[in-house]
């Protein structure tokens, strides 16, 4: 069998080795460290924000910003359906309830109108929401100026999620720097990682430093051991941010792969009737973290299973979009307003390979097998 081609896999550069090994040389690889601070500060001046946490994870920068937002038991968090779950399952964490919306058809994004006619009808109900919590989906730039507009009239605070967006820009201002707190990313699979890690930002100086704080055991100023608040292991180590910093060297290279990718899959596909791209609009910049497409079953004659398993069978990875959070079983009681779009793109829609390492021949060998299973 043929070697595997991931649908996106880490892509070293060989430049981080020189920060790891500063950190066993110095014997620092405890959490924090000079790797740590340095992290921050070269992705916050690469943001162009003020204030960075670099955190174990992503799904751990959430929560801490839903506790910085005040979120308790009780409350309720508009939360974009079309997502990973780890997105909503930090509002579950602080006893609140998850209001689930839809996207709209052209960013594949929370959908402005669903939302503020979510937001009108929970103050209705008698529960004005706590936050908004909006996805960057597959690195695609949401609609922030219709977004913040709305969540301005109702005074409600947004939380990005730009876990899939780093490098991605919207009227050329980095995504996750719109709302009062943003997320990134650094799992295995994202456009740079750290193996496992994310970072909280803003640019607010209070937000992070109690993140930070709250992240490192809430510990308080005292000799010994004293604490007054609920604290988190969330932390990233000095190690994992020399991986971090040594790929963020590479980012806007990473990118321009991506992107090369997102063109060898239109340039490969663009003329088969039935097959419709996540695209980027006039306002938006997407780094293309992973190319993705709906397939039209009725005018291709192949189901999006068709071509998953199709690639399988040549050893290639794909995978379908992300199954929206109201349609989940753990969150089938949760209140949520749908259009219809993102059930649609779910059961009709394929993430392509799209890793930065991909070669010339991998990319040969995913042409052959598109053209093979769509007969073209």
């Amino acid at each position: 069998m043929n070697s595997k081609i991931w649908l996106s896999s880490p892509h070293m550069s060989g430049g981080e080795i020189k920060y790891v090994n500063d950190a066993f040389e110095s014997n620092w690889v405890a959490p924090l460290g000079p790797n740590v601070n340095a992290f921050e500060e070269e992705l916050a001046h690469y943001l162009n924000i003020k204030h960075c946490a670099a955190l174990v994870s992503g799904t751990a920068a959430i929560h801490l910003a839903l506790i910085n937002l005040g979120v308790s038991q009780g409350d309720e968090v508009i939360c974009q359906s079309f997502t990973f779950s780890a997105t909503a399952n930090p509002i579950v964490y602080q006893g609140a309830t998850p209001v689930f919306v839809d996207s709209d058809p052209e960013t594949w994004n929370i959908d402005p109108e669903l939302l503020e006619l979510a937001i009108r009808d929970r103050i209705d109900k008698g529960k004005r929401p706590k936050a908004i919590v909006v996805v960057h989906l597959y690195g695609m730039p949401a609609k922030m100026d219709e977004i913040l507009s709305i969540a301005s009239k109702y005074e409600i605070p947004v939380i990005e999620d730009a876990a899939e967006a780093l490098g991605s820009k919207y009227n050329e201002k980095c995504c996750g720097t719109f709302g009062v707190m943003g997320i990134l990313s650094f799992n295995g699979n994202k456009i740079i990682t750290t193996s496992g890690g994310g970072a909280l930002i803003s640019n607010n100086h209070d937000l992070i430093h109690k993140a930070r704080f709250l992240a490192t055991q809430a510990r308080d100023n005292a000799p010994h051991y004293q604490h007054s608040h609920i604290g988190y292991n969330y932390r990233m180590s000095n190690v994992v941010a020399g991986i971090g910093r040594g790929q963020l060297e590479v980012l806007d290279l990473r990118v321009k792969q991506r992107r090369e990718n997102n063109k060898f899959y239109r340039n490969l596909l663009g003329q088969v009737n039935g097959i419709n791209f996540h695209t980027e609009n006039s306002k938006s910049f997407s780094n293309y973290w992973l190319t993705s497409i709906i397939i039209d079953s009725k005018i291709t004659g192949v189901t999006r299973e068709d071509l998953r398993k199709g690639l399988e069978a040549d050893n290639i990875e794909s995978r379908p979009l992300w199954k929206p959070m109201h349609l989940q079983p753990i969150f089938s009681g949760a209140p949520a307003y749908t259009n219809g779009f993102s059930e649609y793109a779910f059961e009709n829609g394929l993430c392509l390979p799209s890793g930065s390492n991909l070669t010339d021949d991998d990319r040969a060998r995913i042409a052959k097998q598109l053209k093979t299973i769509l007969k073209f």
